[in-house]
């Protein structure tokens, strides 16, 4: 049986609804609708280095930068990434935007984003939704298969990351909140 949707919001308009889980479809699948506010930030470059990720554009008009192909989809189109392949994109138009959003397999996608945004809805990112470096150190270590930023290069990231996670460890910080994803 289907979870019921969970939808998560944050303070700059943005919507993230879990229409299926990958607990729902065996690690599968993570399929969500994404909504973004008209003319919403460009993000990082990052990849999925173990993910294909789907799209079909249902509302607004997206810029996509995939792989170092910029392309523009307004809705009713769809557009795919490959797993290894870094991307960024954002919606451009004055409507707000919306994302049928499919991440296969599933892994621990939906964990990620729940802290990721359940941190930036409580205040604890920048404006831009990153957390502070100890608190995104643990992040990125605990959650590598599933995201990735596309710069500094993986190996500089690792070095880094294995350096400034334990001490963000030490000072409380998680890459998993129960307030944000329930109990393990």
């Amino acid at each position: 049986m289907a979870t019921q949707p969970d939808e998560r919001n944050l303070p700059n308009r943005s919507r993230l609804i879990i229409r299926r889980s990958g607990a729902d479809t065996q690690g599968e699948l993570l399929e969500m609708e994404a909504i973004y506010p008209p003319h919403s930030p460009r993000p990082a470059s990052h990849y999925h280095p173990y993910q294909e990720e789907r799209f079909q554009v249902l509302q607004g008009t997206f810029r996509t930068h995939i792989g170092g192909v910029e392309q523009t989809y307004p809705a009713g189109e769809t557009f795919s990434i490959p797993a290894n392949t870094p991307h960024w994109m954002h919606n451009i138009s004055p409507e707000e935007g919306r994302l049928l959003w499919q991440v296969r397999p599933a892994l621990q996608t939906q964990a990620f984003l729940e802290t990721m945004w359940g941190l930036a809805a409580d205040g604890h990112t920048n404006a831009s939704g990153v957390p502070n470096s100890l608190q995104l150190a643990v992040i990125l270590r605990t959650y590598a298969n599933e995201f990735r930023a596309a710069k500094p290069p993986y190996l500089v990231q690792r070095i880094l990351f294995s350096l400034l996670a334990p001490i963000g460890k030490l000072r409380g910080y998680r890459a998993r909140y129960e307030k944000y994803s329930g109990k393990e």
